[in-house]
């Protein structure tokens, strides 16, 4: 029997797809592999995470044309691409295309705010227009009116032997209603809500009107089913980091719970000038960690979730991670896999 008077509809996972810079293609290799698990596992998403100058998935459209390839039916996200590196028409065309070959699986989310590390970074990334770039929600609503098929220019037709649109090609029909927004903020929720996205929560979260964690995104959901106007019906995912230890060897469980205290004290208050909160890592028992969600005011909102899997674990973690979350965890909470 579920746990949840509302039982998990939609299990999905995010992996951040670390590699080591003397071997890139390994660390993406398993990337592919942790996710076409995924998919034999009867998770309905997976969802890579988006990291530049670093050692992690730094073109997510990418990698996800490639799994596209090799998976059939697993729904691909992005959380998040974060737009103050993007061109909105350009990743519009990238974003489409990878639908169109994916045959409708894709699920973009994206984020506004300035790019991390701006000043050392902007004058390779925008030399020319630094100080001009708009990083607010504006860029994201470029995206949006692109991948909705609004017009971006007021040529068309046929010039020579060739043939010119007048909106971004290929046109993904249904894709502007997969796109999601990445918000820890009511009014990023609010935002997302009034142009129609769906929303992204995930273990961070800004502490504006309260300092408990399942509060503050309990109020964010809120707010963005308010100006959504799909209202209680509008899609929200939950993305906290979760590590089921059922069948995890002892020095898994170690590992994993020196991880979740290293990064514990963090969840205590709300930390920097933004005073953003984290949430707790949680690491147990399926049976325990299942009581712990239900107890969660923000995961009682919501039938749909991308389990964070953990930064620096190894390949057989992450195996043995997601099969317990699939084969434990989620049944737990009412969730059943899709059929193959």
């Amino acid at each position: 029997m579920p746990l949840t008077s509302k039982p998990l509809r939609k299990l999905g996972f995010l992996t951040i797809g670390l590699f080591d810079a003397a071997d890139p293609r390994r660390g993406h290799e398993s990337t592919l592999e942790i996710i076409e698990l995924g998919e034999r596992l009867g998770f309905d998403s997976a969802w890579v995470r988006h990291r530049h100058l670093q050692y992690g998935i730094s073109s997510p459209v990418a990698v996800l044309a490639a799994v596209s390839q090799r998976t059939s039916r697993i729904e691909l996200g992005t959380a998040v691409i974060p737009m103050g590196w993007e061109n909105p028409l350009r990743l519009a065309e990238d974003l489409a295309t990878v639908d169109i070959l994916s045959g409708g699986r894709l699920n973009p989310g994206v984020s506004a705010g300035p790019p991390h590390h701006y000043d050392q970074v902007k004058g390779a990334l925008h030399p020319d227009t630094a100080d001009a770039e708009d990083f607010g929600h504006e860029r994201v609503r470029r995206l949006l009116d692109c991948v909705r098929g609004e017009r971006v220019t007021d040529f068309s037709g046929v010039e020579g032997f060739e043939v010119f649109s007048d909106r971004v090609q290929p046109h993904a029909p249904g894709l502007g209603r997969r796109m999601w927004y990445g918000g820890g903020s009511l009014r990023s929720a609010r935002w997302a809500g009034e142009h129609g996205m769906n929303l992204l929560t995930s273990s961070v979260v800004k502490a504006e009107e309260s300092e408990d964690f399942a509060e503050i995104q309990l109020s964010h959901i809120r707010t963005f089913r308010a100006h959504h106007p799909d209202g209680d019906r509008a899609r929200v995912s939950q993305g906290l980091v979760v590590i089921p230890t059922d069948t995890a060897s002892p020095a898994q469980r170690a590992k994993y719970e020196r991880y979740a205290q290293q990064r514990l004290p963090r969840t205590a208050t709300p930390q920097g000038p933004a005073r953003m909160m984290f949430a707790p890592d949680l690491v147990g028992t399926s049976g325990d960690i299942a009581e712990r969600l239900i107890s969660h005011a923000a995961f009682r909102e919501v039938e749909e979730v991308a389990f964070a899997l953990p930064f620096t674990f190894d390949h057989e973690d992450y195996v043995q991670i997601l099969t317990d979350i699939a084969t434990r965890l989620a049944p737990a909470l009412g969730w059943q896999p899709a059929a193959p």
